[in-house]
């Protein structure tokens, strides 16, 4: 058994070395350089991406223009599921900029190789692949919903915590600070492990044996882009409803 241990710690696994990071130097701070030059990347390709589909806007779509109209009618469509018809229109942006960066990032881990860019220090993934990276997605989205609730309902808003009774109020409290850990930490794990398990048969085994994988790891990644960006929808719904509830009481 030791020998084994001694065997597979000399395979180059070590290159995949999670929690290495490329640092910047700013002042005091210290910043991971290899999220912020993956995420210029995906945040380069959106944008070289709208201005292609707006350049020459035909009234038949095709091409580009085409791909991007159906992108737009499908974030639309999550919208309007979650928020409702006369709701949703003002979220679409926001809905819409979280499920194409998570979507974009995602898949730039399984397809663009990273890994053979070389860097002084720890290596390139996508920006999801880092923690720091989907910790700020939720906590953009905890944002958002707190702003929806509070600009719908003012600071009737903050009667949700102490209703039904104010006994329940650490429980609101808890349940404010679980939803962004349950979404930062979902995107990160999934992605994390998918990237993982990938690197490390084609570390181990042919080529073409993880391929299948990298497949399934595609389809999942999209999987991850939509579970976040309808889960942020059906947050903000929760934190405007109340305004409805009120508004249909008061209208008896």
């Amino acid at each position: 058994m030791v020998n084994f241990l001694n065997v597979f710690n000399s395979v180059p696994l070590a290159k995949l070395e999670v929690g290495q990071h490329f640092y910047w130097q700013l002042g005091n701070l210290k910043l991971h350089g290899q999220v912020f030059l993956t995420s210029w990347f995906v945040i380069g390709i959106l944008v070289v991406a709208s201005l292609a589909a707006t350049r020459n806007i035909q009234r038949i779509p095709g091409g580009i223009q085409n791909f991007m109209e159906y992108a737009l009618e499908f974030i639309r469509d999550l919208a309007k599921s979650q928020l409702g018809e006369k709701e949703y229109r003002p979220w679409v942006p926001f809905i819409g900029t979280l499920f194409l960066f998570i979507f974009v990032s995602n898949w730039s881990g399984a397809l663009v190789p990273w890994k053979l860019i070389e860097l002084p220090e720890g290596e390139l993934a996508a920006p999801t692949n880092d923690i720091n990276t989907t910790v700020a997605l939720a906590l953009l989205t905890s944002l958002a919903y707190f702003y929806a609730g509070f600009s719908k309902r003012g600071l009737g808003y903050f009667k949700k915590y102490i209703e039904p009774t104010p006994i329940l109020l650490p429980i609101a409290i808890l349940e404010d600070f679980t939803k962004p850990l349950s979404l930062s930490f979902r995107l990160f794990g999934n992605i994390l492990a998918d990237e993982l398990v990938v690197a490390v048969l084609v570390l181990l085994i042919p080529l073409f044996v993880p391929l299948p994988v990298m497949a399934l790891g595609l389809f999942t990644s999209a999987i991850q882009a939509l579970v976040f960006a309808t889960l942020a929808a059906a947050y903000i719904h929760e934190a405007m409803e109340g305004h409805g509830g009120e508004e249909h009481e008061e209208a008896h």
